[in-house]
């Protein structure tokens, strides 16, 4: 598999990770697993803060389990840049809230590759709004 085709697993398997509903739990470890230790999230809400993979694992969880008891995400689409050992990926996530609704955003993720495998060094996403639309290229995989 080449180094893009691994990088797009990967983002897919993220976003599968954080899937969940009432019959189906989230994979909470395989979330964080391709993360590098300590990298850093950036959550699209403003001002902007610096969380951590566990923070964003246990609030994500305490929403599970109270306001969002289903979230399904997926790839819409993605743009991956490779040199050597570096990669930066735009990945367009629909999000399926259920009765909540859906969304999209476009995630900025940071990888680098180390003994073979693509892992996350640090990662950053904002949403679309009526004023901030996806444009139509980003929307379908390389």
């Amino acid at each position: 598999m080449d180094d893009r085709a691994q990088i797009r697993a990967l983002i897919e398997r993220q976003f599968g990770s954080l899937s969940w509903s009432k019959s189906r739990r989230a994979d909470w470890d395989g979330f964080a697993a391709d993360f590098l230790p300590d990298a850093p999230l950036y959550p699209g809400s403003r001002p902007v803060t610096r969380t951590s993979v566990p923070e964003f694992i246990n609030r994500m969880r305490g929403l599970s389990k109270t306001s969002l008891p289903e979230l399904d995400e997926r790839l819409l689409g993605d743009e991956i840049y490779v040199f050597g050992n570096v990669a930066v990926a735009l990945a367009v996530c629909e999000l399926d809230e259920g009765e909540g609704g859906m969304s999209r955003n476009v995630e900025a993720i940071l990888l680098v590759k180390s003994e073979g495998a693509w892992r996350i060094a640090g990662q950053a996403w904002d949403t679309e709004t009526e004023d901030q639309q996806i444009p139509s290229h980003m929307l379908k995989a390389e």
